[in-house]
């Protein structure tokens, strides 16, 4: 009888609601291990973990209820007062809840993706409502989904009348206008003392989930409310770099002492070398979404995706270790046409008015014409704002093709390279073309068109074996062949084909098991999410070459221009992968999520977090002598350097490097 006519109906139903929250948010912590722990880490280890993402958990159901506490001092707002009252308050948690439940849902398709918490690049599929929406209806069971999560909701709104009605029965001989205001003044301190953070003597912040020192131990800490709206900040640029602090190491690497136009600048002129083409090549530059080299024949995967392009390799020169600085399209197109790696931690730099504007070697393409095209719409992640900064570009996008649109993303890749190749073969003068292919992405469509194209059936485990996670998938990436297949064909019948230099480049790969073809770093440091094969095509131009060496992205534009008779200006972190003087051989990843930054090099790959205090340095050959102590920490120790040098500079360059 204490309880019945001391507290309030509303506090007993408030601490009613806390316990289910409490629970809502424990069982997804406890399915995140379930489904995501690494095999290396025991169970004991997580206590941590779970002790300070309870205090992260109390601060949001803190957040849900506290309204509820507050606003209930004034009897006629009390969910207990009236139906009216009862009503608005079970919508009010029935919302707060499909937010929670969705929250936690997009958490653990992220987590699944790229192995980190939802955080605040989520709203990038917001700013292309159209497309992102489109994807999600083409890719997934949506309708299931949305009845899943529906049923969740109504559930749990009947799980809160519940509780509401059984506090009213409990309660139906004590008078409803009976209020002990003390406990709703102790419920506030109690609330509001786990918003600040449960037993801590300093504010709960984000930040203190990295104090863990591992990766998935802090990601677990975390909560996906905690951390999408604490990213939320870093989706603007950082203008306080220490690129000075680190040029002497930049000067070594890009060789600017030899080419500085001035003191601590980055700027260089290049003159041709001895070796250039004079004959004016058109340049057709083909960045192909999600090519994957361990997925590829190149890679020596005995499903055999690449037959065709793996015969154009043996033609051309060949990059086999060529890596994009991150995961992402927009970020992969945005390193290889400004020779900038993004590292702006959230959103992307193609998406922010103070780093899309940025210069390009494309612009020292003198008396050449320039095209880009996309099967979509260019302004889907701002490309069409990227790609303007090329003067005089030529557009071609949805609404200008011929073919009809097979899917989200426009037209097939077979189609766009088709009318792309009927566009270039009627132009008078040398060219420069940029083309972005799509199909490799979901809904992995392949139209029905292509009657001529093949798909096959594979066993699932041997696809699992070797890198892919569905036979669509498969089809999907062996289709991206075919369109190549169909391409060059084409061309080659033109009379541009003989002068023109084809460059391939993969946008970024995919993470996934690539241990039967690369060493564990590919799979267990995710490397394989950034490598991506690059090929320089020209039969009548270049001398075929294998080339196993560390390359970059950012490395293609100068790699390109340094192949013709003119000068052009470089002012980024890519350097021409044929000039002999290059010396070091490196390229630069980063990790948005989870903040991780590295560099790999011929044989290592080094990565350090931003956030937590870890480093790791692994092998990317196989049968690596072993290194002493000594040896590992001298290695550490430059790579670091390396890492932080490109980094800072790369920071510097997004907001300096202007057109």
């Amino acid at each position: 009888m204490f309880i019945k006519w001391r507290v309030s109906k509303t506090i007993q139903w408030i601490v009613q609601l806390f316990l289910i929250y409490l629970f809502i948010f424990t069982a997804f912590r406890v399915a995140t291990v379930i489904f995501f722990k690494p095999k290396d880490i025991g169970l004991t280890e997580l206590l941590p973990s779970f002790w300070l993402g309870l205090k992260y958990d109390l601060r949001w159901i803190a957040f849900i209820l506290f309204p509820i506490t507050i606003f209930s001092l004034f009897k006629k707002l009390s969910p207990f007062y009236s139906e009216k009252a009862k009503r608005f308050w079970t919508v009010y948690l029935g919302v707060l809840t499909l937010l929670v439940l969705f929250f936690y849902g997009a958490d653990f398709g992220q987590f699944s993706y790229i192995n980190a918490r939802l955080n605040a690049d989520a709203l990038i599929f917001a700013e292309d409502p159209k497309e992102s929406l489109q994807m999600v209806w083409q890719s997934y069971p949506i309708v299931w989904i949305l009845v899943g999560l529906a049923g969740a909701v109504m559930m749990m709104v009947w799980m809160f009348r519940r509780t509401h009605v059984g506090v009213e029965d409990k309660n139906v001989n004590v008078h409803k206008f009976s209020y002990r205001r003390r406990w709703h003044l102790i419920t506030m301190l109690l609330l509001s003392w786990f918003m600040y953070g449960f037993l801590t003597y300093s504010p709960l912040n984000f930040f203190r989930a990295f104090s863990l020192n591992d990766a998935f131990k802090s990601n677990l800490a975390l909560n996906p409310l905690q951390n999408f709206f604490t990213t939320l900040r870093f989706r603007d640029p950082d203008y306080h770099t220490k690129a000075k602090e680190y040029y002497p190491t930049m000067e070594s690497f890009l060789n600017l002492k030899e080419y500085a136009a001035k003191k601590n600048g980055y700027l260089r002129i290049k003159q041709s070398g001895s070796s250039a083409l004079e004959s004016q090549p058109n340049i057709v530059l083909v960045i192909c979404e999600s090519f994957s080299m361990y997925k590829s024949t190149m890679s020596g995967n005995p499903l055999n995706s690449t037959p065709y392009f793996n015969e154009l390799t043996k033609n051309g020169i060949f990059f086999e270790r060529c890596f994009s600085p991150t995961f992402g399209t927009a970020r992969g197109v945005f390193a290889t046409l400004t020779g900038t790696p993004d590292v702006q931690l959230s959103k992307f730099a193609t998406r922010n008015e103070a780093t899309v504007n940025q210069r390009s070697i494309i612009n020292d393409f003198e008396g050449y014409e320039k095209f880009y095209f996309i099967g979509g719409r260019s302004q889907f992640n701002n490309f069409s704002g990227l790609v303007k900064n090329i003067k005089g570009v030529n557009i071609y996008e949805e609404g200008d093709f011929k073919a009809p649109k097979v899917n989200v993303w426009g037209i097939s890749d077979k189609n766009l390279f088709l009318e792309a190749n009927a566009v270039m073969a009627k132009q008078q003068k040398p060219f420069f073309s940029i083309l972005q292919t799509a199909d490799n992405h979901r809904p992995f469509n392949i139209p029905e068109e292509d009657t001529d194209f093949i798909q096959k059936q594979i066993p699932e485990d041997s696809l699992k074996k070797y890198g892919f996670e569905s036979i669509k998938e498969y089809n999907a990436f062996a289709y991206t062949d075919y369109c190549f297949r169909k391409f060059m064909e084409a061309a080659s019948k033109e009379t541009y084909f003989e002068n023109t230099i084809f460059v391939f480049v993969g946008d970024h790969g995919v993470e996934g098991n690539a241990m039967a073809m690369y060493p564990k770093a590919w799979t267990e440091q995710r490397l394989a999410e950034e490598h991506v094969p690059l090929l320089f095509y020209s039969p009548a131009l270049l001398t075929p070459q294998k080339r196993s060496e560390a390359v970059s992205q950012i490395d293609v534009l100068p790699t390109i221009a340094g192949m013709l008779m003119q000068p052009y200006t470089n002012s980024t972190l890519g350097r021409n992968l044929l000039d002999s003087a290059k010396t070091e051989n490196a390229a630069f990843i980063i990790y948005h999520a989870p903040g991780w930054i590295g560099v790999v090099n011929d044989q290592y790959f080094y990565r350090k977090n931003i956030r937590i205090l870890k480093e790791e340095l692994v092998p990317i050959q196989f049968n690596l002598p072993a290194l002493s102590a000594s040896q590992e920490d001298s290695v550490k120790k430059k790579m670091s350097h390396l890492t932080s040098a490109i980094y800072e500079t790369a920071r510097w360059m997004l907001l300096n490097n202007r057109n």
